[in-house]
């Protein structure tokens, strides 16, 4: 479908565009949108299709995945909804009963728990065979003392956590291998598109961009990378947007990576002021002079910077080192602010790519450590209102590639028969779906044909949110282009 025009289409306006009334046709040329109109002529020698008035959207973005984490999801014990240490335990001990060998489990949240988890009591269950429980946020992980030698982490009493983690998990083949082979890649590609992404940003860490995989991606990738690969990233001559050696179009140089904090389920998230079950105020894993240092050799070589801020005093921390560096880039996540942040953000041009489906995971411990604050949290409204430009992701595995669900999710605010959180920092369904588009507004003549046809209105009026938010999670997509190429069709 390079070269084609489709008939009979409904353009969803999310602005900048002329505004089209009725259904219109929309010619496609060289993987690019060229012109749309009432009854246009087709170009001699392609073919044309009759959507019948099908809606139409630019293609989707998920701005923050780690794809092999996510490709290596379902291959993990699946640990969500744990209730406890002794929940955990029990599914632990049932497993292993069943299969031999190595655990790796995933999707257990500590926030709410009443007891810590310890290695003594993951070595009672588990006392021959390494296991390693990543937690739902990613931030921590909790191993057993055969985990601990094989992955070459000193004893402990508790968990891992941040830095440590971080290192250790490059090294997760040890314990078990996961399989994130390029047919595996594909797979999971393959599903996004069917979701109507048609592009991703791929946050994963310890990956070098010159060597990512696989090379026949149906979708859009733009691959990140951390400070350990920087040096190499930089030999290779790479800057942001470049095409990756050896690479079609699609797979693109993206950020530099930072994660500046922690999260709010470890407790770790940097703040202004001390969590009030007394657990601290969180910590930086960096100091002030090691980042702005990182952003301002990225800026030097033509990368932008994507850093992690969960926490308000990260957020002003890392907003302080774009300032004095000039760097250019995005806040990942900027789960509490400040209005002056957030003002701040506005001035420098950083985009605020935010999560919302954290908000459904994350209201209740919210409640419980950050009561004092809370309206302050997943702050949509303050962002769009002051001018910042939103764009939505997933943080995939820490929430599942699924754009639908973060637009419903910044609709509606609630992911259970319980009011709104927060309501007034909502979005409607046109800024949701805006947030999702890489920018790129309604499909407008002169933009890559990177297009999805959707068999409903996304903007259909709804009597609440509620229902918005059914309808947004269950909307059927049709077809999915990259660049005029079929990526996805259930037409």
């Amino acid at each position: 479908m390079a070269d084609f025009v489709l008939r009979n289409v409904r353009i969803v306006e999310l602005g900048r565009g002329p505004g089209w009334a009725g259904p219109v046709d929309v010619v496609v040329e060289r993987g690019v949108v060229q012109n749309i109109g009432h009854e246009l002529d087709r170009p001699l020698g392609i073919e044309e299709y009759d959507a019948d008035g099908r809606w139409l959207i630019p293609g989707l973005w998920d701005h923050h995945v780690h794809l092999a984490q996510w490709t290596a999801r379902g291959q993990r014990l699946d640990l969500a909804g744990s209730e406890s240490p002794d929940h955990v335990l029990a599914r632990v001990r049932d497993h292993l009963a069943q299969h031999l060998g190595p655990l790796v489990g995933y999707g257990h949240r500590l926030g709410m728990w009443q007891t810590e988890p310890t290695v003594a009591a993951l070595d009672t269950i588990a006392p021959d065979v390494p296991v390693v429980l990543i937690a739902g946020d990613a931030h921590h992980a909790w191993l057993n003392s055969r985990a601990l030698e094989r992955l070459g982490l000193p004893p402990r009493e508790g968990v891992v956590t941040e830095n440590e983690w971080y290192d250790a998990y490059t090294r997760i083949d040890l314990v078990v291998e996961p399989d994130v082979s390029p047919a595996a890649y594909r797979r999971t590609l393959d599903r996004a598109a069917a979701l109507g992404i048609t592009g991703i940003v791929d946050l994963e860490r310890g990956q070098l961009p010159a060597d990512w995989e696989p090379r026949d991606s149906p979708i859009r990738v733009r691959v990140a990378t951390y400070a350990d690969g920087l040096d190499a990233t930089i030999a290779a001559g790479l800057r942001t947007g470049d095409a990756l050696p050896g690479s079609p179009e699609l797979i693109t140089m993206g950020p530099l990576k930072i994660i500046s904090d922690g999260s709010l389920n470890t407790r770790t998230a940097w703040c202004c002021e001390e969590y009030v079950d007394g657990s601290g105020a969180g910590a930086p894993n960096q100091s002030s002079a090691e980042l702005a240092g990182l952003l301002d050799v990225a800026h030097s070589r033509g990368l932008e910077v994507a850093t992690h801020a969960i926490g308000d005093l990260a957020l002003h921390e890392a907003l302080s080192a774009y300032d004095v560096t000039g760097a250019l880039g995005s806040i990942e996540h900027a789960q509490l602010v400040s209005r002056e942040s957030v003002s701040v953000m506005a001035r420098l041009g950083l985009r605020a790519s935010v999560q919302p489906a954290h908000l459904l995971d994350d209201r209740d411990v919210t409640e419980l450590i950050w009561p004092d604050r809370a309206e302050r949290c997943f702050a949509f409204r303050w962002m769009l209102d002051d001018g910042v430009q939103v764009a939505f992701g997933s943080d995939a595995p820490v929430s599942p590639l699924d754009p639908w669900l973060a637009i419903a999710a910044a609709v509606h605010r609630s992911a259970d028969e319980r009011p709104p959180w927060h309501p007034e920092q909502a979005l409607t369904a046109r800024e949701a779906l805006a947030a999702s588009v890489d920018g790129r507004g309604s499909v407008h003549a002169g933009m890559p044909a990177d297009l999805v046809l959707l068999d409903a209105d996304p903007l259909a009026e709804h009597p609440h949110t509620a229902s918005a938010g059914v309808a947004l999670r269950t909307i059927p997509v049709a077809l999915t282009l990259v660049g005029g190429e079929t990526a996805h069709s259930a037409w």
